[in-house]
């Protein structure tokens, strides 16, 4: 089976990370008897130097014309004075709109062979975690109206939210949920925003007539910021809004213990979706060898997995990046204190790759 995928590494140490990513896919194809082709086209910073743009038209066509994209990261310093609506992240937003993304897919789970790094208390590292959190990426406050008043003294910031837009989240939950262990938390605060109570309505409307298998609870936003600390091990997939599930995957990333491994989605109604690690473009270890390419490499599984439904071989990725993090290969973002036999970032690549040689 063949596949197109369209490279955009962005700035800083997208181009580093992205590259060993495609290293993987491309053994991991001769493994299982695919092809994947990638091209490579420019947003953020990069463009921006080129041609002006942070989102030339030809990236968002070539995008749209493959079978899924895979994003390194954007921004830097360099382009901190650019006027607002010429910001190497515009890029992003753009490129969301462009292919119709409105869901994004944020896992949080603990390497047991990186247990010691989590920032939990170690009876509570010790019982292992694996969530997902599903966030609304196109509603709610962040795209409401705003405004200030005439005199400029007071502002305002509009959440609403459309059933339609409730709805396509929500089913996108509930069929990760079927997935995985069939556990469901849609997280809201219906006790007081009115938005919440139809989020919640349209939520448990679809869990009873289209997913019966799946267990369904709510819980309120700041009870589940509580119990992602608390205990995470209770959560499989949690569903949210825009600004919520921001805050909250934040959140749940940093208790992993390091946000250099973590993966992400960008899905629409296509099968068709942007995959990025969550961390930043780093422009400071930029071409210095020194960044981790584990989550790129992770959010490759994750195309795998949700884009071309190849589930057998997203697990053979994600078992070769935890079968050398459990032979204690590290690098200097995930290093133990005082040790001193760290990876270069290439070196963590080679140790990956070999993995997955066989």
């Amino acid at each position: 089976m063949k596949y197109n995928i369209a490279l955009v590494p962005g700035d800083g140490i997208g181009p580093e990370i992205v590259g060993a990513a495609v290293e993987a896919l491309k053994i991991t194809g001769e493994k299982f008897g695919h092809e994947f082709e990638c091209t490579t086209y420019l947003a953020g910073g990069a463009a921006l130097d080129k041609y002006g743009v942070p989102l030339p038209q030809e990236t968002v066509d070539g995008c749209l014309a493959s079978d899924s994209v895979l994003l390194g990261a954007v921004g830097g310093p360099k382009w901190d004075s650019v006027p607002n609506n010429m910001r190497p992240e515009k890029a992003l937003l753009g490129l969301r709109k462009a292919l119709g993304l409105y869901t994004n897919l944020r896992p949080a789970a603990i390497q047991p062979a990186l247990a010691g790094a989590c920032v939990l208390r170690p009876d509570i590292a010790a019982k292992g975690f694996d969530l997902m959190i599903v966030r609304e990426l196109t509603g709610g406050i962040y795209f409401g109206e705003r405004g200030r008043n005439e005199t400029g003294d007071a502002a305002y910031d509009t959440e609403a939210y459309s059933v339609m837009e409730i709805e396509r989240v929500a089913r996108r939950a509930f069929e990760t949920a079927r997935k995985r262990k069939g556990h469901l938390t849609s997280v809201d605060k219906a006790n007081v925003l009115e938005t919440s109570r139809l989020w919640r309505e349209t939520v448990h409307r679809l869990g009873e007539t289209e997913y019966p298998d799946v267990r369904l609870d709510d819980m309120y936003v700041d009870n589940a910021a509580m119990q992602i600390v608390r205990d995470p091990s209770f959560f499989d997939v949690l569903v949210t809004s825009n600004m919520f599930g921001d805050i909250l995957s934040d959140e749940a990333s940093q208790v992993t213990g390091s946000i250099g491994l973590l993966a992400s989605a960008s899905l629409g109604d296509s099968s068709r979706g942007m995959y990025e690690p969550i961390h930043g473009s780093a422009p400071d270890i930029a071409g210095k060898d020194l960044a981790n390419p584990i989550a790129t490499i992770l959010s490759a599984a994750m195309m795998l997995r949700y884009s071309f439904d190849l589930a057998e071989e997203a697990d053979y990725i994600e078992k070769a990046v935890a079968d050398v993090l459990e032979e204690g290969w590290r690098t200097a973002d995930i290093k133990a204190p005082g040790q001193e036999d760290w990876l270069r970032g290439s070196e963590m690549k080679d140790k990956i790759l070999g993995k997955l040689k066989g």
